[in-house]
């Protein structure tokens, strides 16, 4: 036994030896300033593992009193907490430094213990026992704290103050219900820039906290406690997450219940959508991934985990939703919103791979980009069913005093707001094939009026037109009166040809078709004249087998006919009807003033019922949409 003394002795000299030498090298190759940061901190952790090294041996030659003491001057500041309702992080930083000093102090013992040999009474066991209890204590004490942290100093996310532009709006029914003029009037102010050039973060969590977030999950994670950090720390930021999705109105519906709601709901779901996606996407889920990055950048990849662990189920519930949408069916009310969620996940497509940019997270990115495609379809699909719906609307009576039919209006302000989303319209119909009525769009001086009217869109829309064209048609022979279907038609392409002048449709159809139907309502009212006042004048002639008064007599009660009858017709735009009223007075008044100067000598006046300038003034009266009484006569 004397012998062997010497022997440790020796040994335990020898390792310190080993041990100072080693030192000693890091030190001047750590001297070397030509060294990588990556070699700087591997010496950095060798020479941590040295001095640890020396710990346990100093230890194993002087056993256990001083370890055994460090444990219960940390075991008691651990414990003081425990019967102390309060938040140690409350309490000030030099409390929460302290504590934090004992959690790292219990660490070291039982790295020191680990390093020593038992011997027969256990009594490294039984120490490092008791460490582990006081470890787990500090442990679970340190979750507590991290979670009111989270809570405690969130920041208010006023989503309110953040402006996107809004989406259009465009009231629908199946029957092609009259839409009026002022409801759409203003889509062209929509903001069709594309992607927003600022880029928006926020603070999530008052900063000055994070480094007590830091010191909370380094101590956690050196104690070996990172999965219990990180379930905590994800279980909160789902949690705020989700708030978040609440204070945007987003109802968590599924599929079924999406399919089940009423359009009016539905659209008011899908604008809140269309809202939040942006804001969750571009704003909160930028800033939760750089608060993670913050919080866990130097910990590995445990940042995008934790991130992706957050926001996975929030995403996937907003994509599920445009998976509901993109169902159909396909009613041309939906266009709009198909093209607004369209766009949306279009402009955010960037950001998207910014945040899910790992291979790990592909799932996520996949079925984002499904999506897109989907709604893309859907909203082509929809475009494609809207011109089908037009030439399918039958009527079985004619519409009454022969104005602007519903659909015309319906139809006109309907491609009128497509064109705030021309962009993305050119590029969903750029692979279709459509046969173009207008192939040739000149200006006055033969050169192209803009490469809008050679576009997909462009082609699309006139075939729209034409389509719709048809239809008025169609709709004009269900009048008996042929002189109605004319000012039917006079009044319905009038109608169109003033949406596309006075909108940005100008562009996609071209002055050739503005010029084309501009002829177009003009040879109607021109068809209006001869069907109704040729006849009428007529009767003024003398065909040499009917009496003066008889002529008188028939033309009087043939104009009091079509003053009772076309007084109740319409022709809305005031210009236009100024217009036909002219015409019409042009044709009949110097006709009526000739009739009369020939027959002045043979005593025509006592059978003559109006004066001319009775005549002209009673022909204002038309197309004023009321039935009017006659006049009195001059003399019958």
């Amino acid at each position: 036994m004397p012998g062997r003394q010497p022997m440790t002795t020796t040994t335990y000299e020898g390792e310190q030896h080993i041990i100072a030498a080693a030192q000693h090298i890091l030190k001047l190759l750590g001297e070397n300033k030509n060294l990588t940061g990556d070699f700087r901190r591997a010496l950095t952790e060798l020479d941590s593992h040295l001095s640890a090294m020396t710990i346990i041996n100093e230890s194993k030659r002087w056993g256990f009193a001083e370890v055994e003491e460090q444990l219960k001057c940390a075991e008691r500041k651990v414990m003081r907490w425990e019967s102390n309702p309060s938040l140690i992080w409350d309490s000030g930083p030099a409390e929460a430094s302290e504590y934090i000093q004992a959690v790292n102090e219990i660490h070291t013992v039982m790295e020191t213990l680990g390093g020593l040999p038992m011997n027969d009474h256990g009594r490294p066991k039984e120490l490092a026992f008791r460490a582990q209890c006081v470890q787990q204590i500090a442990m679970s004490r340190l979750e507590e704290e991290l979670y009111h942290i989270l809570v405690q100093h969130k920041q208010s996310f006023e989503s309110k103050n953040i402006y996107f532009p809004p989406s259009v709006d465009f009231f629908y029914d199946e029957s092609f219900v009259s839409v009026e003029d002022e409801i759409v009037e203003d889509t062209s102010q929509r903001d069709n820039s594309g992607r927003e050039s600022t880029e928006y973060t926020v603070d999530l969590i008052d900063p000055l906290v994070i480094p007590d977030i830091k010191s909370i999950a380094s101590v956690m994670f050196a104690s070996g406690y990172d999965r219990e950090f990180c379930e905590a720390f994800i279980g909160n930021r789902k949690e705020a997450l989700d708030e978040h999705l609440s204070n945007l109105e987003i109802q968590k519906l599924s599929i079924d219940d999406v399919l089940k709601l009423e359009w009016d709901t539905l659209s008011c779901e899908i604008k809140k959508w269309v809202r939040a996606v942006k804001i969750i996407i571009r704003v909160y889920l930028a800033s939760e991934k750089r608060f993670c990055n913050q919080i866990l950048g130097d910990f590995g990849s445990l940042d995008s985990y934790c991130f992706v662990e957050i926001s996975r189920a929030s995403v996937l519930y907003l994509l599920s939703f445009g998976e509901a949408i993109a169902m159909g069916p396909y009613n041309p009310e939906k266009l709009f919103r198909f093209l607004d969620m369209y766009e949306v996940l279009a402009d955010l497509h960037l950001d998207m791979e910014a945040l899910f940019s790992e291979v790990a997270n592909s799932y996520v990115t996949s079925e984002f980009h499904d999506l897109l495609r989907r709604l893309g379809e859907s909203a082509s699909t929809t475009f494609f069913k809207f011109g089908n719906a037009i030439a399918l609307d039958a009527s079985i009576h004619p519409f009454r005093r022969g104005e602007i039919h519903p659909l015309t209006r319906y139809v006109m302000n309907y491609i009128k707001t497509l064109t705030a989303y021309c962009d993305t319209l050119n590029l969903l119909l750029n692979d279709q094939d459509v046969d173009d009525p207008n192939p040739v769009l000149e200006t006055d001086n033969g050169q192209d009026i803009c490469t809008s009217t050679f576009s997909p869109m462009g082609c699309h829309l006139r075939s729209i037109t034409s389509t719709l064209e048809s239809n008025l048609i169609c709709k004009s022979k269900l009048y008996k009166d042929g002189s109605l279907g004319h000012i039917f038609l006079m009044n319905n392409i009038h109608y169109m040809v003033q949406k596309v002048k006075g909108s940005e449709l100008r562009l996609f159809f071209g002055d050739e078709w503005i010029r084309k139907h501009n002829g177009k309502f003009q040879q109607h009212a021109t068809s209006y004249e001869r069907a109704t006042w040729s006849a009428v004048v007529s009767l003024l002639r003398d065909d040499g087998r009917t009496s003066l008064k008889e002529r008188c007599r028939r033309f009087s009660n043939a104009f009091d006919d079509v003053y009772k009858i076309q007084t109740q017709w319409r022709v809305p735009d005031l210009h236009l009807r100024e217009d036909l009223q002219i015409s019409t007075s042009q044709k009949v008044i110097p006709a009526y003033r000739a009739f009369l100067g020939m027959n002045d000598k043979n005593g025509s006046d006592k059978y003559i019922k109006y004066t001319s300038d009775d005549m002209e003034k009673m022909l204002l009266d038309l197309f004023v949409g009321s039935p009017r009484s006659l006049r009195n006569s001059h003399r019958w």
